[in-house]
């Protein structure tokens, strides 16, 4: 069996005092993980009331534990209903006065589902997930509010944050028993800027990867992060390096983690230290890392944890 874990982040140059938010959702991921976290408790449910769609679409490892996708899926949604971080009910409030969200899932079995500039939609993370089993995958405005019509998602207002900053997203990388590693992102944009503007959240290979490798999610200026394609780069960096290294399945968990260290530590060290730009990440085994460099807040569960 393979070790479950989870790493959450809570958005570039966000600082300690939004720390509970994604200790929260890493807590609400475990729960799923560990089958503690099914029928939908207080925070898991999207605004609609329901699990919402997507969330029983993942892989169980084992007998009452929940998978990767359902487990991601909570993670986010905590996080989404927390008014503090940027995203859902936190998006930001754009030039003309809307708010228009983002969301994206990735899996290691090759799926890829993403929404942008979605409006009246607080969970965007479960369109986006309806979306990875879909022939489409991936929707925009008012297209993607109608899909969600279509889902049974109801439509609900979203009044956004007044705070004047917003660079940031949030993020969990999860692994399951069976192996499956999963994405998922969401944000709510930056202040002031167009209607319209998609960052680096809901593209592939930019804002999130995931393969059978690894899973990767990155946080902050979202069009200097959409021109690196960081998320890919540090994939790729990540496989040659274990190629280059090869690692003994007695030393997988140490060296392995060691080696996304230094891939994600790479990543970020692409970017001038004046652009904020932050990554997590997860192998197919070992724990979760998180790296940035700027004030980022990262949380993190695998049963290595509690030893």
């Amino acid at each position: 069996m393979v070790e479950p874990a989870i790493v959450c982040h809570g958005g570039a140059g966000h600082s300690a005092k939004d720390q509970p938010g994604v200790d929260l959702a890493v807590e609400a991921g475990w729960a799923v993980l560990m089958g503690a976290g099914q029928g939908g408790s207080d925070g898991l449910a999207d605004s609609s009331g329901s699990d919402g769609p997507g969330g029983s679409s993942g892989s169980s490892g084992s007998s009452g534990a929940g998978g990767a996708l359902e487990a991601a899926i909570a993670a986010i949604v905590i996080m989404e209903n927390d008014p503090v971080l940027n995203a859902g009910t936190g998006g930001r409030i754009r030039a003309d006065g809307s708010v228009q969200l983002d969301a994206s899932v990735m899996t290691s079995d090759g799926r890829f589902g993403a929404v942008s500039c979605i409006e009246d939609t607080p969970n965007p993370i479960h369109v986006a997930a309806a979306l990875l089993d879909d022939q489409v995958n991936m929707l925009a405005g008012l297209g993607a509010r109608k899909f969600a019509d279509s889902l049974g998602i109801a439509r609900t207002p979203v009044v956004g944050s007044p705070l004047s900053t917003g660079n940031d997203t949030v993020g969990a990388v999860v692994r399951d028993s069976s192996g499956l590693i999963v994405v998922a992102c969401s944000t709510g944009g930056c202040t002031g800027r167009p209607a319209g503007r998609i960052g680096d959240t809901p593209l592939i290979g930019a804002g999130l990867w995931c393969d059978e490798n690894i899973g990767v999610a990155a946080t902050g200026i979202g069009e200097a992060i959409t021109l690196k394609m960081s998320c890919v780069r540090i994939a790729d960096n990540f496989r040659n390096s274990i190629v280059d290294a090869p690692i003994s399945t007695s030393a997988m968990d140490s060296l392995g983690t060691d080696l996304l260290k230094t891939a994600i530590d790479w990543g970020v060290a692409q970017f001038h230290p004046s652009v904020e730009a932050g990554f997590i990440g997860l192998g197919k085994s070992g724990g979760g890392v998180g790296i940035s460099n700027t004030k980022m807040p990262v949380a993190f569960r695998s049963f290595s944890d509690e030893s």
